[in-house]
């Protein structure tokens, strides 16, 4: 081939390749605009610092302590708001004035017992957050040693035969549940403990059996009643869900994705049967309309638990994309914004009119909808 035929094709080799690229649109981008996620954002922060209390909480009486907790990760990480701006600086000299040295925990002085699991948990993770290794390393160590100290196991007397055996409830006496099992889960992934820790391993026994799924790792005798891979409030005496539904243990939304992010944190592969049947389940019910499985009339219960569950999981599930029953694909991110957006209050802050399970505080509730958010920035 001679020198002039070869650049001949060449010269029409890379003609046709810009024309190529001029005709292919580009695919769209995952998440919602800048302008839709900041606005929205925006917002809720300036709704956050106003309403902070002089002591750096939010809220008042006993739920402050945990509170504050929610809230100042949810300002970090949407990755405005660092450790030295007022609202979180105050908000973590809060959190450091609950940190019990004899107790371990950090939930004050005097503190509920019924309530240190969740308010150590949330007040850990935003210490973790807040990234300051050398100011609360030994806190945080001391904090994942006080809520270990709280998962069911054979200092309990308790074994892998147990209902009880690796979940964890409001205290070292309670009755062990999923919700709290994740907030557990959550604060110690958060402080880094390694993946191979024995409370993972615990942990997993106590979240499989919680799962509507007949299997080798459910022996439960209503496990299979269902079986739809759904998850439910407790797999503990005789199981219990939050579905009001006095015949079947139904599972629901907030459940199943606190279930399948647990089951995540505790080392299971996306190749296990309990992470596809969970992952189905979600796929078959997306929404961000209702919290999906709860009865008529009582979808929008646990709202905004379940949209900060939801952004959560899925971003540790690394999905961009849910793909529904009906074979519609879903940019969640993006559909999550937008239903967050709709239903901010014009103040900025978002409440639940139910008003169950302590959605009816809107700083509460407005840190759920901000640590949702804070997993759909715009990529």
């Amino acid at each position: 081939m001679n020198l002039r035929l070869r650049m001949r094709m060449l010269l029409l080799a890379v003609l046709g390749t810009t024309a190529l690229m001029l005709i292919t649109p580009a695919a769209p981008s995952a998440g919602p605009t800048a302008d839709e996620w900041n606005g929205t954002v925006d917002k809720a922060l300036a709704f956050l610092k106003k309403s902070q209390n002089p002591d750096g909480s939010w809220a008042s009486g006993r739920f402050n302590r945990g509170v504050g907790g929610i809230v100042v990760t949810a300002l970090l990480q949407t990755g405005k708001v660092t450790p030295d701006d007022e609202p979180a600086k105050k908000g973590l000299a809060f959190i450091e004035s609950l940190i019990n040295p004899q107790a371990k925990h950090i939930a004050g002085p005097e503190a509920t017992v019924q309530l240190q699991n969740y308010v150590t948990s949330v007040n850990l993770m935003a210490l973790a957050t807040a990234n300051r290794q050398d100011k609360y390393k030994t806190v945080i160590t001391d904090a994942v040693g006080f809520l270990k100290q709280l998962q069911w196991d054979d200092s309990e007397n308790k074994t892998e035969k147990d209902d009880y055996y690796g979940g964890a409830g409001y205290d070292s006496k309670s009755r062990p549940d999923l919700s709290n099992t994740q907030f557990f889960l959550d604060a110690l992934h958060a402080a880094g403990l390694p993946k191979d820790d024995p409370a993972y391993k615990k942990a997993l026994v106590f979240v499989s059996r919680c799962q509507n799924l007949k299997s080798e790792y459910n022996d439960q005798p209503w496990a299979g009643k269902i079986n739809d891979g759904s998850f439910i409030y407790s797999a503990a005496a005789g199981g219990q869900t939050k579905t009001d539904d006095p015949k079947e243990l139904a599972g629901y939304g907030s459940m199943t994705y606190a279930g399948i992010k647990s089951m995540v944190y505790c080392g299971i592969s996306r190749d296990d049967p309990r992470y596809k049947a969970a992952f189905a389940w979600i796929s078959k019910n997306y929404t961000v309309d209702a919290n999906p499985g709860m009865p008529e009339g009582l979808e929008q219960r646990g709202l905004y638990y379940y949209y900060h569950t939801m952004a959560k999981s899925l971003a540790a599930l690394g999905v961009d994309e849910i793909v529904d029953a009906k074979g519609v694909k879903h940019d969640w991110r993006a559909e999550l914004t937008a239903a967050l957006a709709k239903r901010q209050r014009p103040d900025g802050s978002w409440v639940n009119p139910t008003d169950r399970w302590l959605e009816g505080e809107p700083t509460l509730v407005t840190g759920y909808a901000l640590m949702a958010l804070s997993y759909c920035k715009p990529k």
